[in-house]
């Protein structure tokens, strides 16, 4: 089971010291660990997450009391994603215990009927693309509620985003809490060394994917990430005003920061020596208290 409980008044791994006592554990919080079924710590981990994301968790426990499920017994063909969600963490938060393990069966029955990538026991699917998929789909199904509130039609496509699309808010004229929480503006910003001419283009996104290197911090990978790129050789940049191919300068800012800042470290990385990914086992050190206006 991911995040599995040992017994004897500790959270851990029962390892000796390195179960954490219960009386360190936050008054009235409850940690589940997620059963795992054939090869889904994918997806337990992003659950993982998300229930201890505080504004997120309250709205879907919200939904299920503005949708009455504690007292409905739908079959699972008629729930959708994000009540299977609900319906998970709301169990999870009316438990007696502070720790233990839930069996999010529901929810993965739901997560592979909607799509087919995430069928079959030993499939796997890299946890930022899940973690991509959920928030998609979270905001699709959260648009199609608020339309039907107002007596408008649903979206024009009711399918499930896919698990390989960007990493980005789907556009849309209505902004649910999903968008409230999690999203953010970013600027692509590109100069022009020919002529000067600055071109921007802005984009929402819903989580920044990081390159990461050895021995590093959380800092000074976001830091890479809004560092200045010079364009040259076979990268040259298109520019209008010269009306061709210039050497440039491209950055990457963030205009907006989201309420809450959901980052992806990326551990596997393209070797030409072997030409396969590789996982990057880098110790990445996280602070306390990250300032992002002044590392984006």
């Amino acid at each position: 089971m991911g995040n599995g409980i040992s017994g004897g008044g500790s959270l851990g791994g029962g390892h000796g010291n390195m179960g954490i006592s219960l009386s360190l554990l936050p008054e009235n919080e409850k940690f589940f660990g997620l059963e795992n079924f054939g090869n889904t710590c994918y997806c337990n981990s992003i659950l993982q997450v998300l229930y201890f994301c505080l504004p997120f968790r309250t709205h879907l426990l919200t939904h299920v009391q503005h949708k009455g499920l504690a007292k409905k017994k739908l079959d699972v063909k008629d729930k959708s994603l994000l009540d299977c969600m609900a319906e998970l963490f709301h169990k999870i938060s009316m438990q007696k215990k502070a720790v233990g393990y839930v069996t999010p069966k529901t929810f993965v029955t739901r997560l592979q009927r909607d799509n087919e990538m995430f069928r079959g026991p030993m499939h796997q699917v890299h946890t930022a693309l899940f973690l991509n998929y959920v928030l998609n789909a979270m905001c699709d199904q959260v648009e199609s509620e608020l339309k039907a509130a107002a007596g408008l039609s649903s979206p024009q496509s009711s399918v499930p985003p896919s698990p390989t699309s960007p990493s980005s808010a789907s556009p849309s004229p209505y902004k649910t809490w999903v968008h409230e929480i999690f999203e953010g503006i970013l600027t692509n910003e590109t100069k022009c060394l020919g002529c000067g001419t600055i071109t921007c283009r802005e984009e929402s996104f819903l989580d920044l994917s990081v390159e990461i290197d050895p021995h590093t911090s959380l800092t000074s990978c976001l830091k890479k990430f809004g560092a200045t790129e010079t364009l040259a050789g076979n990268d040259k940049f298109f520019c209008d005003t010269c009306d061709g191919l210039q050497n440039a300068q491209k950055r990457m800012h963030v205009k907006r920061i989201p309420h809450v800042l959901a980052v992806h470290l990326k551990r596997f990385k393209y070797m030409e020596e072997t030409q396969s990914f590789e996982k990057l086992f880098h110790r990445i050190l996280f602070p306390a208290e990250l300032k992002l206006p002044t590392v984006l």
